[in-house]
């Protein structure tokens, strides 16, 4: 591979839009490769810019630095990703973004009735949450994040 082919810190900084800092914490997690060259600075393929690209949008979609590094794991190293490499990547990001949006339907839907209703395990809603039972079902928001009330019976 030529030097010209490879990219330095800067140069990646400048064609991602991120800060040298983070580019350094993504090679930290494992997200970019870099290699050295004789004086000991990062060099960069260009492949890397669609790579944290990638990690740019996967956080946006709310993606986990573990979930992105594990599917970043499953790309060539040494070459740019092809169309193929992308679409096993998407496939999964697919199913999990529709399960996303089905729960954020879900919110959206029962936002007027719900942010009064006590679903935040408050023991002031007796129709919902009487005796305070969405607390037995764990911390934070049980019923908008899809918990159903018992009401006993059926």
């Amino acid at each position: 591979m030529k030097g010209s082919d490879l990219l330095t810190i800067g140069d990646l900084s400048q064609r991602t839009g991120l800060s040298v800092s983070a580019i350094r914490f993504y090679e930290e997690k494992g997200l970019v490769h870099p290699t050295r060259n004789a004086g000991g600075q990062r060099r960069f393929l260009r492949a890397d810019i669609r790579r944290l690209s990638f990690v740019l949008v996967a956080q946006e979609f709310g993606f986990s630095i573990a979930e992105i590094a594990a599917q970043l794991q499953r790309l060539p190293e040494g070459r740019a990703p092809t169309k193929a490499d992308w679409t096993r990547i998407s496939r999964d990001f697919r199913s999990h973004l529709d399960r996303k949006i089905e729960r954020m339907i879900a919110l959206r839907d029962k936002l007027d009735g719900c942010i009064g209703c006590g679903c935040l395990s408050m023991k002031s809603c007796q129709l919902y949450n009487a005796g305070d039972a969405a607390a037995s079902k764990g911390r934070g928001p049980r019923y908008v994040l899809g918990d159903r009330p018992d009401f006993g019976g059926d």
